[in-house]
């Protein structure tokens, strides 16, 4: 594959940034038609010939293309404040319908072909629904914050390590069932010849319905960004990858498109070697080229901006998007086809900056500590004065705006880190990959959760969307949601509770607690009511009296 990383012809992305991380304007030149030095965009793709720019006296640069996309999101949700309206956006009835079709399909192939073992799980299988398998994956999205060395953990009994929500919730055996029979297509249909992507066909259903979702639902700002993302896995696969500068290093590599500032993912490809999904069209140009062009296409004529890396840029591919009424900016590989000669042979000194000009594209090389080499459609040599320290330093405009866009896919990818629901011991490939697209769409959710206004952190996202999918898929009942004395138990209405008397204690043979009931009514003056009883579930652990609040707290959404 072409890119391959060279340290003494171009630089790395890490090292664009400087010693101090103060941010910068993004650019916002004038929107215009064509490039303010050429008169048309024939003129932008037929000049060939690269240019040295007089550095000292740089020509304006090209403003961007008139921007005609209009950044939104296209879903209306009538309570902002509801994060299952987000999640369910991605996730919705039509994909949970296809997945427990197909699981209760492939648990059925499995039991039917193999003799089970006396004391075999999969005896005790039955059919799942569409609301066992939202609590099943709420169950996951929680594994993904409360983190365990393996899945037995979870049920333990072990005193020290004890997390009684999940028995409460599901049991291990069904829990591992479910696991063991997650599908995603049917095996009996799959015919290698008529399908898109055979290496994928396990999860192709998912996969396409998701990311139809995901450009359906965002129109995204102006700055985009691509790049790859590794997903860990070290098991048996053809087109596993190797990248030592990732994170993960070995595992399945997937090319995003992104919106610069939020990280939304707006496009997802696969890679998978040769059988990669690419457009036909573009299949004379260079691999990084075509997933470039198929990626951005839906996007193309509508003035938008790429920021890219070394791997993907090159002259012929900014001409491209140029004449597509597309603007890019990038690092640059120096051995690219038509990057001019003079930039690879000459030496700078640190500061120096050296520039070549063809049409609306400028190639540049800048001396920092490491050589840098850029490319741009809407940046000339300009130089911005930045703080390091205690001392002022220049740095070049595009630098500064690289950082600023390029972090797209990274931002994803760090702030999916904390929270990964992908098991470290799946065997199963495409069950990872899977899990790697539903954390994603997980990922969406809470970024149109912020784009509507929302305020939490993605922490408390998660929480608060496992809470109301147990409350409306656990029983099909809800619990309360105003704001109770102590955290809210998605489990009061849904299980079998028994009142017991408070133990005495040491300080006191008789001791009390507020009722719940009574407590969250207030008096004639506006006042609540305070009074305390002897008695309490401890299933929810909270004070009730024995009638009529024990019977209220437990039947009632509002009391």
């Amino acid at each position: 594959m072409d890119g391959i990383d060279d340290e003494n012809t171009f630089l790395l992305d890490d090292e664009l940034h400087s010693d101090t991380d103060i941010s910068s304007n993004y650019l916002d030149y004038s929107s215009d038609d064509s490039c303010s030095e050429l008169s048309s965009d024939e003129d932008l793709s037929s000049a060939k010939i690269f240019t040295e720019v007089d550095v000292k006296n740089p020509p304006v640069p090209c403003p961007r293309f008139k921007f005609s996309g209009i950044p939104s999101v296209h879903v209306q949700f009538d309570d902002t404040s509801d994060v299952l309206q987000f999640y369910e956006t991605f996730i919705d009835f039509s994909l949970m319908s296809k997945i427990v079709e197909e699981t209760n399909k492939y648990a059925k192939q499995c039991i039917q072909s193999s003799v089970a073992r006396q004391f075999s799980k999969s005896k005790f299988w039955v059919e799942t629904t569409v609301e066992e398998l939202h609590v099943f994956f709420a169950l996951n999205i929680l594994q993904g914050i409360v983190k365990k060395p393996g899945i037995d953990h979870y049920w333990s009994k072990r005193y020290s390590t004890n997390t009684p929500f999940f028995s409460k919730i599901m049991s291990h055996c069904r829990f591992c069932l479910l696991q063991r029979y997650l599908h995603f297509s049917d095996n009996a249909a799959f015919d290698p010849q008529n399908h898109k992507c055979p290496k994928l066909v396990k999860v192709w259903p998912v996969l396409k319905h998701l990311n139809e979702k995901f450009s359906e639902t965002v129109t995204p700002e102006r700055d985009v960004t691509i790049d790859e993302s590794l997903m860990l896995f070290k098991g048996r696969l053809g087109w596993k990858q190797f990248i030592p500068l990732k994170r993960a290093r070995f595992g399945v590599k997937c090319f995003m498109l992104c919106e610069s500032i939020s990280g939304y993912v707006w496009s997802i490809i696969i890679y998978t070697g040769k059988d990669t999904i690419l457009k036909p069209e573009y299949s004379k140009l260079c691999f990084s080229s075509q997933i470039v062009l198929t990626m951005m296409e839906p996007l193309l004529h509508k003035g938008y901006c790429l920021t890219i890396d070394n791997y993907y840029s090159s002259p012929e591919l900014a001409d491209k998007l140029v004449s597509c009424r597309t603007d890019t900016y990038s690092t640059l590989n120096l051995k690219r086809k038509e990057v001019p000669k003079e930039m690879q042979k000459k030496k700078l000194k640190k500061g120096e900056i050296i520039a070549f000009q063809r049409g609306k594209v400028t190639v540049m090389k800048w001396m920092d500590k490491k050589k840098v080499s850029l490319l741009s459609t809407i940046h000339n040599t300009e130089m911005e004065q930045i703080q390091v320290r205690s001392e002022m330093k220049e740095k070049p405009k595009i630098v500064m705006d690289y950082n600023n866009t390029m972090g797209g896919v990274d931002r994803m990818d760090q702030n999916l880190k904390s929270f990964e629901i992908i098991k470290k011991r799946g065997k199963k490939c495409y069950r990872k990959i899977f899990f790697h697209i539903f954390d994603i769409a997980v990922w969406n959710s809470y970024v149109v959760y912020r784009k509507n206004g929302g305020k939490n952190t993605q922490l408390e996202f998660r929480l608060d969307l496992i809470d109301r999918v147990i409350e409306k898929y656990h029983s099909g009942l809800n619990f309360h949601r105003g704001r109770p004395g102590s955290e809210p138990n998605p489990l009061r209405l849904t299980e079998r509770h028994f009142l017991e008397i408070i133990a005495p204690t040491d300080k006191k043979l008789r001791p009390a607690r507020q009722c719940a009931v009574c407590c969250s009514k207030r008096n004639e003056n506006g006042k609540r009511i305070r009074k305390e009883t002897r008695y309490f579930c401890p299933d929810c652990d909270v004070g009730l009296c024995i009638t009529p609040c024990f019977k209220l707290y437990h039947t009632q959404k509002d009391f």
